[in-house]
């Protein structure tokens, strides 16, 4: 049976939490204080036993609470290991609610859309005002590697999707990353009416090889408004599951 501690909350009223829980938050915090950093090797059971006073199934459950959320890796035969935290992890935590939340209703589906919509006008002004030369030859080599995607839907796609990646990337914001590659592979879901294109793949190349012309031109307004257009396109060839 998992062993309860009772606490008493600020109404007075006694909370009783499971030792396991508090095995996981004392772990939370040996990572925010530094004690234990990326790539570190977690203590042994038996060394978190004693250190909490608590038995073996407490830590154990903690453990793959640790694992669940993308805190440590655990591997067969090795102790676990302190992940790297970063916004990436932060968003592959949400990643499994998002994709429920989504398809869950059509009115979510179109709430992403908007949201991206603004996301990326944003993410392409940054990125024309932040461009070096290199950066253009990348675009315009990303957008060519699409073009030879043509006839194979989901590499089409996904280089798609490295293009709307850089150019987010170009912001030098890690979290404006993730939260890219995040609304990108959650609308991936839903290109399941894009494996039947007539010709759109054309279309899609032509505006990225405007949006890239008007990031090059340095113009964040004319990028912007190229972007605007591509994206009021495509975004209804994203549609709900029946």
């Amino acid at each position: 049976m998992e062993n309860w501690n009772a606490l008493e909350s600020d109404d007075g009223k006694i909370v009783r939490r499971k030792l396991s829980d508090q095995v996981l938050e004392r772990l939370r915090e040996m990572i925010v204080r530094g004690e234990l950093g990326p790539g570190d090797l977690m203590p042994s059971e038996r060394d978190l036993m004693e250190r909490f006073g608590v038995g073996r199934p407490a830590v154990r459950e903690a453990m793959q609470s640790m694992h669940t959320l993308g805190l440590i890796t655990i591997s067969h035969g090795e102790r676990a290991r302190v992940s790297e935290l970063s916004a990436d992890l932060m968003f592959r935590q949400m990643d499994m609610v998002a994709r429920m939340l989504l398809s869950s209703s059509p009115d979510n589906l179109e709430h992403l859309k908007e949201a991206r919509r603004l996301f990326e006008l944003g993410m392409v002004r940054i990125a024309t005002r932040k461009a070096e030369p290199a950066d253009i030859e990348e675009l315009k080599s990303l957008v060519h590697a699409q073009r030879s995607k043509l006839g194979d839907a989901p590499a089409f796609i996904q280089a798609d999707m490295a293009f709307h990646g850089k150019i987010a990337g170009l912001s030098g914001n890690p979290i404006f990353s993730a939260i890219s590659d995040a609304m990108l592979n959650w609308l991936f879901n839903y290109h399941a009416d894009l494996l039947h294109w007539s010709g759109q793949e054309n279309v899609t190349l032509s505006e990225h090889d405007r949006i890239v012309a008007c990031i090059a031109a340095g113009d964040p307004e004319r990028a912007a408004e190229a972007m605007r257009s591509h994206l009021d396109r495509s975004n209804d060839l994203y549609r709900h599951h029946e």
